[in-house]
């Protein structure tokens, strides 16, 4: 517990004063969360942003009848690297991750059950969309998509070959600039400007709002939970939700391998409880479930989904594709990794 609280401490300093965190930047890092009372661990493998909600959750569970007697280990990286680091070998009982691709990796390599999503939530836990983030005071007036492609704004968004935060911040902007599919040429014109902006592509949406508030960039692109967050934690950022973004739809599910299948489901329930989800709404997360409590968050009016542009078997192949793919030619041409292998700046907590 004493180094638990120094890895603590020290997360909690760099991230008040701006510098990145190297413990949330790439591949997973474990650490025990429990209370001293417990006789069942759980092992949560989730992607970085929802970390400190985590810690929250977790706590708040451990209070009730369900979770007295349970235990925890974490562990938090880019999205994409949790997922084939839980394919090859990585303990999880539960798993939550930044977009449903993650999880179907799962269920294909048979360690989630092919019926994860078949519940009232659809398999998610959390909601959210994506944001233009700015320095206090947004001093660039940098508000739409297309102010993104102006010469000489800086735009930070991690690789898409690692981090599933790319690819929603990717598809928020494509989704309208291909009028949601229909003129592919079109959107993929725009990512090509977009990414001639973009000076460093970190390997998670956690490492790349680091950069950020660390000095680099005039605007990153993330979920508003993560400029809520920054906002938060004392950082000077403004953010704009774009009247035409994307939902962002967050998935979890117990996998089909776990020690303690009946205390992760347990934890899962309580996950949807209008406790937990206030929780969560409190972290920047839109919930799940109504009335909830909590924050309130604006509605875009041009809102629309993954599903409005054909669903994520056709824009993985349409646009992330690591060999033949929009994005894999623009990355190419930028001489970044189109590789999905993690990042050896690895992030364990």
């Amino acid at each position: 517990m004493k180094l638990r609280n120094r890895v603590l401490a020290v997360s909690a300093a760099f991230l008040l004063s701006g510098t990145a965190l190297s413990a949330c930047a790439g591949t997973a890092k474990s650490s025990d969360s429990s209370d001293s009372g417990g006789d069942v661990t759980l092992a949560l493998v989730a992607y970085s942003t929802p970390q400190a909600a985590y810690e929250q959750l977790i706590a708040a569970f451990q209070k009730t009848d369900a979770g007295k007697k349970i235990k925890f280990t974490q562990s938090y990286g880019a999205s994409g690297d949790q997922s084939r680091a839980v394919v090859n070998g990585l303990k999880a009982d539960l798993v939550a991750f930044s977009l449903e691709p993650d999880i179907t990796r799962l269920v294909t390599a048979k360690l989630v059950d092919a019926s994860w999503n078949a519940d009232q939530y659809k398999g998610m836990i959390t909601h959210s969309v994506a944001v233009i983030g700015t320095r206090k005071g947004n001093p660039k007036n940098l508000k739409t998509w297309d102010d993104l492609t102006k010469p000489g704004v800086q735009v930070l968004t991690p690789n898409p070959f690692t981090s599933g935060g790319a690819k929603w911040n990717i598809l928020a902007a494509y989704g309208p600039k291909s009028k949601k599919g229909t003129d592919k040429e079109a959107g993929a014109a725009y990512l090509d400007a977009l990414f001639q902006n973009v000076p460093v592509q970190d390997n998670s949406g956690r490492a790349s709002l680091q950069t950020f508030t660390s000095g680099k960039g005039d605007a990153f692109i993330s979920y508003e939970n993560e400029a809520l967050f920054a906002q938060k934690n004392g950082q000077s950022v403004d953010y704009t939700v774009p009247d035409d973004t994307i939902l962002i739809e967050n998935p979890i599910a117990v996998t089909s391998n776990s020690t303690h299948p009946a205390e992760a489901k347990a934890f899962l329930d309580f996950l949807h409880t209008p406790a937990a989800q206030k929780i969560y709404a409190e972290n920047g997360y839109r919930p799940v479930i109504k009335d909830a409590g909590g924050p309130t968050f604006p509605n875009p009016s041009g809102l629309f989904t993954v599903g409005d542009l054909g669903g994520w078997s056709k824009v993985n192949k349409e646009l992330f594709d690591p060999s033949q793919s929009v994005m894999a030619s623009i990355e190419q041409k930028l001489g970044v990794s189109t590789s999905a292998a993690p990042s050896p700046a690895a992030s364990k907590k």
